[in-house]
């Protein structure tokens, strides 16, 4: 089964990561650091340390795995912190060969007295462009042996909260105390919506999308439709966590109700035997109709092998991941890492994992990589966008013929 994809050939090749969340993917050293300078307290103050206790090879379950974010959203609540580690992970992204990354991040989760929403994504904003400075001003990218480096923001809203998830939601939940719960979701998510759109437009700061994460089952996507409507009517690309830890159902309400562009992760997309309302007579119809309609519109899923083999029991191997079913159906996917310090993982490794593990074409891994450039939310025009695309596939296409084994597929 495993191909002659190699992983040199893997980080060489121009890549995407569509979907990685900030708060997941700091340094270890760099958690220290900021925990040290916040004081913050862990439960380890090194790597082993951490290792062992917190960020592990496999989790329990989902609760054991999100279990870190408590310490990693702590160090992040400084305009330092913040521009430190989005410098750092463009700087780790870059060095394996990612020429676009989009990340994504709860500005509410962070936001505090004195520290709101809009000064923490003007702190990632000003990581991400010191790292995209550097590279593109090398001689590599200027004298066209290199590929720019593009980049652009996705912030998150949650589909719930609670007053122990940070100062922005205890004080918004303590002034709506009497408010029904998916209320008071509704408005923060909506409060969400109205700054990115509102530092797009107004500082141009590259915020390229608006995604739903958290709890699925239980949460539903309409509870955010009015945040999700505005996105839509100003232009704001979207995606939505669904499908993750739920049925179908998430994902069609995420199609329905949230207009999104893209899904994050969709593992259970073709799960008839999770869908529960009553009203769809023939679930196997249901979902067969809703993953041709997804694969004709291009809804690129975002795909994160490691994350969902640590969280969902159900899954025990790549090999019984439903990307085989998703690339045998022609979805559009971008394979991608979610977390890279929670999962400990790095998007070669995510790639590598498909070449050995599947029975992919050569063809076919290059549709997987190119479909990540082609489904991002890219901040430039659309003329950019495809003039973008085309390098990526002509320098794919020239370490194909120098770093690959000459077959009749490619012939």
């Amino acid at each position: 089964m495993p191909t002659d994809i190699t992983r040199a050939f893997i980080q060489a090749i121009p890549k995407t990561d569509l979907h990685v969340h900030l708060d997941g993917s700091l340094r270890l050293q760099t958690l220290v650091d900021l925990a040290r300078e916040g004081g913050v307290t862990l439960p380890s103050y090194s790597d082993e340390g951490l290792r062992e206790l917190v960020f592990k090879e496999r989790y329990a379950d989902l609760g054991e795995y999100l279990a870190g974010f408590a310490y990693t959203c702590a160090v992040l609540q400084t305009s330092e912190g913040l521009e430190r580690v989005a410098c750092e992970l463009a700087e780790d992204n870059l060095a394996e060969g990612v020429r676009y990354l989009e990340v994504r991040f709860a500005p509410q989760l962070l936001a505090h007295d004195g520290f709101s929403m809009e000064q923490t994504i003007q702190a990632v904003a000003d990581g991400l462009a010191r790292a995209q400075r550097a590279h593109n001003t090398s001689e590599a990218v200027r004298t066209g042996a290199d590929l720019p480096f593009e980049c652009g923001i996705i912030v998150c809203a949650m589909r719930r909260f609670n007053k122990h998830m940070g100062a922005h939601y205890h004080q918004l939940l303590t002034a709506l105390e009497r408010a029904p719960r998916r209320d008071v979701y509704a408005i923060a998510s909506l409060e969400m919506a109205r700054t990115a759109v509102g530092l797009r437009d107004r500082l141009g700061l590259p915020i390229v999308g608006f995604d739903l994460a958290g709890e699925e089952a239980g949460y539903p996507a309409a509870y955010h439709k009015e945040a999700y409507h505005y996105a839509h009517s100003h232009f704001l690309k979207k995606t939505v966590h669904a499908g993750e830890a739920y049925g179908p159902e998430s994902i069609f309400q995420a199609i329905t109700e949230c207009h999104t562009n893209r899904i994050g992760h969709g593992t259970f997309v073709f799960a008839a035997d999770m869908v529960q309302d009553a009203s769809v007579q023939s679930p196997p119809l249901y979902t067969e109709q809703l993953v041709e309609y997804i694969a004709s519109q291009r809804i690129t899923m975002e795909v994160c092998l490691t994350s969902n083999l640590q969280t969902t029991p159900s899954i025990p191997s790549v090999a019984a991941h439903p990307l085989r079913r998703m690339l045998e159906h022609n979805l559009s996917v971008s394979i991608c890492t979610d977390n890279r310090l929670v999962s400990d993982t790095t998007l070669t490794d995510e790639l590598e994992l498909v070449s050995q593990n599947l029975p992919v074409t050569r063809h076919q891994f290059r549709n997987l990589v190119v479909a990540g450039f082609k489904g991002s939310f890219f901040p430039g025009s659309y003329t950019a966008k495809r003039a973008f695309v085309r390098q990526v596939s002509e320098r794919y296409d020239a370490l194909a013929a120098r770093m690959l084994t000459p077959t009749e597929e490619s012939a």
